[in-house]
């Protein structure tokens, strides 16, 4: 098991904004920095701007000025891993916290990252229950299937279902001692880097811990269109992580890709022989009474229980498509992910 050295009496903390065109979001991201209690806490914050071209280096500049502790860094190549490396990498911090521009933290979110990395030296890293925000109903609805279980199984950060050691949280806080110890995050990987990070961070001795002490709200993106090209780079990337660490690392990855084989194997299969058609449908049957019941749980109206049902499809459909795709592209035919595989849709 891995022991992380005691934290000075003025813990120095880095946060790593990866950012690009992010007008309508990056001020309330940095103004909640602000307003966060940073009490006995030597705190700075990196935005890695990915060359934006919407206003929003002028936000960022502007707020810089009155809180020199807030500084903007161009990130020349615009993707998450080389903003998160071009945050980290240079020394001068014991904690280095990953953020998402989307998102608002609460007032005690670094305090919290703080005390309980001090208290668990066992732990590299730390984080949070994240909070759904919406701009409009189709946001609502899918925020509501992300954070359900059934949506997305154990993503403990998403449901809040879980306050422990798990396997991956997202806007993770991390001891500067991992990075020494392990790296930095995959420049490779577009999707899934924060994944692949931990993983790596698990293997390595060090345990992963989340708390519903550490809360932080997210603006969920109002498009079912935008949700499935997402979620097929993640299950196109994830078979790319599989590939470089020559493993499955996590199980729950694998369930939307027997799904969708379920959908076109079993579809197939119903054609050729027909008695097949009635237990394909049961199945097909079987899943929709599972989405609506648990829709029915996710919503807080009753007019979102059918978006609700179509963001779960949508995710399931997507990533397992990606997957399956990916085993082909980057398994059989052991190819390199294509330029199209390296667009950001976040």
């Amino acid at each position: 098991m891995s022991i992380g050295k005691p934290l000075g009496p003025v813990p120095t903390v880095r946060v790593v904004i990866p950012c690009r065109n992010e007008v309508k979001y990056i001020e309330r991201c940095l103004v909640s920095l602000v307003n966060a209690d940073r009490t006995g806490l030597a705190v700075e914050v990196w935005v890695c701007d990915g060359l934006s071209d919407d206003g929003t280096p002028a936000i960022i500049d502007r707020i810089s000025a009155v809180h020199p502790w807030i500084m903007r860094v161009d990130n020349t190549a615009r993707t998450t891993p080389h903003a998160m490396n071009i945050g980290l990498r240079p020394p001068g911090y014991e904690v280095g916290i990953i953020l998402g521009a989307h998102a608002e933290v609460d007032n005690a979110f670094l305090q919290e990252n703080i005390r309980l990395l001090a208290h668990h030296p066992e732990v590299g890293c730390v984080g949070g229950v994240i909070e759904n925000v919406y701009d409009d109903d189709t946001s609502r609805r899918i925020g509501a299937a992300m954070g359900h279980p059934f949506g997305v199984g154990n993503a403990h950060f998403r449901t809040g279902a879980k306050d422990g050691e798990v396997d991956t949280v997202a806007f993770g806080a991390y001891r500067r001692e991992v990075f020494d110890r392990i790296g930095f995050f995959d420049e490779r990987l577009v999707r899934n880097q924060d994944d692949e990070f931990n993983y790596r961070v698990v293997r390595s001795g060090w345990k992963i811990r989340l708390s519903h002490k550490i809360r932080s709200r997210y603006y969920v993106r109002a498009s079912f269109a935008r949700l499935f090209r997402q979620y097929r780079q993640y299950g196109y990337w994830k078979v790319y992580v599989n590939r470089i660490h020559g493993s499955i690392t996590t199980v729950r990855q694998l369930i939307p890709a027997v799904f969708v084989a379920y959908l076109l194997i079993g579809g197939l299969a119903a054609v050729i022989w027909s008695p097949l058609a009635g237990l394909y449908l049961v199945g097909i049957l079987l899943y929709l009474l599972v989405a609506k019941i648990s829709a029915m749980r996710a919503a807080t109206r009753l007019s979102d229980v059918a978006g609700i049902v179509w963001a779960f499809l949508i995710l399931h459909v997507s990533y397992g498509w990606g997957y399956l795709h990916g085993i082909w592209d980057l398994l059989v035919l052991r190819r390199e992910p294509g330029t199209k595989s390296h667009t950001l849709t976040r």
